[in-house]
C-alpha cells in the first residue's frame, strides 16, 4: 500500500450523494439554505446593533452567536456547493486541515456562547437585582474572549494530532467536509491513541458548556417552580424557550456524531446528523429567536423602517 505524502496529496470529498442526478437538486436546496442562513443572521446582527434597547448581555451573546454561525457555515457550505457542481471533488491536504480547524473553532465557540446565554438567563431569573453587576459589559466580553480562546486552542490541538497521521491508498472522504471521524477512518496509522485523545479532549471541550447549560436550567427550574402565580412561571420560562430549542438541536446532533467509538461510525446516519448542526441549526437560529421574541420583532421592525426611510 502506497503512503500518500501529506504535503502533496489531497483528498476527495464524496459529498452527500454520489448519484449524479441528485447533485443539482442538492445544490439548489443547500444554496437556498445557505442564503437564508446568511441573510437571517446578518439581519439579527443589524437589528441588535441598530436598536439601543437590545444592547443587553443576552443580545450581545446572540449577535455573536449569529456571527459565529455565519463563519461556521461559510467554512463548510461553499466548498460543498462547489463540489456538487464539479466532477473533481478534491480538497488539498492543507485545505482539509484548515477547514477542520475553523469548523471546529467556530462550532465549539457556538457551544460556549450557548453556555454563556444559559448563565445570562440564570442570573436574570435567579438573581435579578444583581444582574447589571454580575453580567457587566466587561464580564460579557471576557466570556466571549474565553469562548474563542478555548475553542481555537482545542482546534489547534486536534489539527496538530491529525497532521501526524499518514494516509494510504484510499483518500476518499465519505463526507461533505473534512471532519475528524471520516478522516481518521482513512488513516493507515495506528489511530487508537489518537481516538483516545480525541474522545477525551472532545469530552472536556463539549461536555463542559453542556453541563454548564444543564446546571443553569436545573437552577432556573427550581427558582421558577417557587413562583406562586402561573403567569409569573410562564413569563420566566418564556424567556428561555428559544435558547432551549437551539440547545436541543445543536447538542442532540453533536453528541450523536462525536460521542461514539470510530467502530460505530455510520456514513449515512452521520451525514444527516452533521447536516443538522452545520446547516440546519444555523439557518433556524434567526427564526427561533425572532419569531418567539417580542424585543427582536421590534428591533427587526425598526431596522426595516430605517431601511425603507
Amino acid at each position: 500500500i502506497k503512503n500518500y505524502s501529506s504535503s502533496t496529496s489531497g483528498f476527495i470529498l464524496l459529498g452527500l450523494s454520489s448519484n449524479p442526478q441528485l447533485q443539482k437538486p442538492l445544490f439548489a436546496i443547500f444554496f437556498t439554505m445557505y442564503l437564508v442562513t446568511m441573510v437571517g443572521n446578518v439581519l439579527i446582527i443589524l437589528a441588535i446593533h441598530s436598536d439601543s434597547r437590545l444592547h443587553t448581555p443576552m443580545y450581545f451573546f446572540l449577535s455573536n452567536l449569529s456571527f459565529m454561525d455565519i463563519c461556521f457555515t461559510t467554512v463548510i457550505v461553499p466548498k460543498m456547493l462547489v463540489n456538487l457542481l464539479s466532477e473533481e471533488k478534491t480538497i488539498s491536504y492543507v485545505g482539509c486541515l484548515i477547514q477542520m480547524y475553523f469548523s471546529m473553532a467556530f462550532g465549539n465557540t457556538d457551544s460556549y456562547l450557548l453556555a454563556s446565554m444559559a448563565i445570562d438567563r440564570l442570573v436574570a431569573i435567579c438573581n435579578p437585582f444583581r444582574y447589571d453587576v454580575v453580567m457587566s459589559p466587561q464580564r460579557c466580553l471576557l466570556m466571549l474572549l474565553g469562548s474563542c480562546t478555548i475553542s481555537h486552542l482545542h482546534s489547534l490541538l486536534r489539527v496538530l494530532l491529525m497532521s501526524r497521521l499518514s494516509f494510504c491508498a484510499s483518500h476518499v472522504i465519505k463526507h461533505f467536509f473534512c471532519d475528524t471521524q471520516p478522516v481518521l477512518k482513512l488513516s493507515c496509522s495506528d489511530t487508537s491513541s489518537s481516538q483516545i485523545v480525541v474522545m477525551t479532549e472532545t469530552l472536556a471541550v463539549i461536555v463542559t458548556p453542556f453541563l454548564c447549560i444543564l446546571f443553569s436550567y436545573i437552577r432556573i427550574i427550581i427558582a421558577v417552580l417557587r413562583i406562586p402565580s402561573a403567569t409569573g412561571k410562564w413569563k420566566a420560562f418564556s424567556t428561555c424557550g428559544s435558547h432551549l430549542t437551539v440547545v436541543a438541536l445543536f447538542y442532540g446532533s453533536v453528541i450523536y456524531v462525536y460521542f461514539r467509538p470510530l467502530s460505530m461510525y455510520s456514513v449515512v446516519k452521520d451525514r444527516v446528523a452533521t447536516v443538522t448542526y452545520t446547516v440546519v441549526t444555523p439557518m433556524l437560529n434567526p427564526f427561533i429567536y425572532s419569531l418567539r421574541n417580542k424585543d427582536m420583532k421590534r428591533g427587526l421592525g425598526k431596522l426595516r423602517d430605517r431601511i425603507h426611510s
